[in-house]
């Protein structure tokens, strides 16, 4: 699908760095299943694009990055229908866990339901001061469907997770923060920015480095130290048979920048 055809997505290339910006305005940017759909086509192309090193993903506007999921749409839905609306949802955060890049949620105003699902499926957020946060699905009788309650226990700990599913009550984005959702908070207005700064200083480093780095650091999560460790060995090791290994080392000798292929 190319970017000029998506009709919820607004794409943006910024050198190594794409924005990918939900665009509902009319909906507060909330998750429906084609734009579910899109944002999935947009991971895959970027996942096949070698310049293309880092992602940045937000919302349209100021007032909401996803302010969750379509409510409208999810209302009439009957049990068989919800598991498929939700594994789409589980299949969009696989795949951006598992692109070789890093992925940056840039959080202006609402991340409620499956917007704050979508930050959690991203490496890192970072938020707005007026950003809030939360999982209130209990509030409509049910449950958060697109990874909340694994990813949001994962980032922030069993006793956080359970106040805020289990309450439904939002966050701001010094909370958010304070307790290790958020990464950092910027001004409004210069959420994006700071994000693609980020990635683009991310984007500097050896592609291939930064691939098993993050490929370690999940898989590692839900491994026993001493597997996840040897892991790391291997993957240490691995990198010394390629030519960004040799690129990077004789750079810093040669008091050089380097000059990554990503081989």
């Amino acid at each position: 699908m190319e970017s000029g055809s998506y009709k919820h997505l607004l794409v943006e290339d910024r050198g190594a760095v794409r924005i990918l910006s939900v665009n509902r305005p009319e909906a507060l940017n909330a998750l429906s299943g084609a734009v579910i759909d899109e944002l999935i086509a947009a991971v895959e192309a970027i996942a096949d694009d070698a310049a293309i090193r880092g992602v940045v993903i937000t919302g349209a506007g100021p007032k909401s990055f996803v302010a969750g999921a379509d409510i409208a749409a999810m209302a009439p839905m009957s049990p068989s229908e919800a598991m498929n609306f939700a594994g789409r949802g589980h299949a969009l955060g696989e795949m951006l866990g598992a692109l070789p890049k890093p992925v940056i949620a840039a959080v202006n105003g609402f991340a409620l339901g499956g917007g704050c699902e979508l930050a959690l499926a991203c490496d890192f957020i970072y938020a707005a001061e007026n950003a809030r946060f939360g999982q209130p699905e209990v509030k409509l009788g049910v449950i958060p469907g697109f990874g909340g309650t694994q990813r949001l226990l994962r980032r922030v700990g069993r006793a956080m997770a359970l106040e805020l599913c289990l309450r439904g009550h939002m966050i701001d984005a010094a909370e958010a923060l304070r307790i290790g959702l958020a990464n950092r908070v910027t001004p409004r207005g210069e959420v994006v920015d700071a994000a693609v700064a980020a990635a683009a200083e991310i984007a500097e480093m050896g592609p291939l480095a930064v691939a098993k780095a993050k490929e370690l650091i999940h898989q590692g999560a839900d491994l026993p130290l001493a597997e996840a460790n040897q892991r790391e060995i291997e993957g240490f090791a691995g990198l010394f048979d390629s030519d960004d290994q040799r690129e990077g080392m004789e750079a810093f000798l040669g008091k050089r920048k380097a000059e990554f292929k990503g081989r």
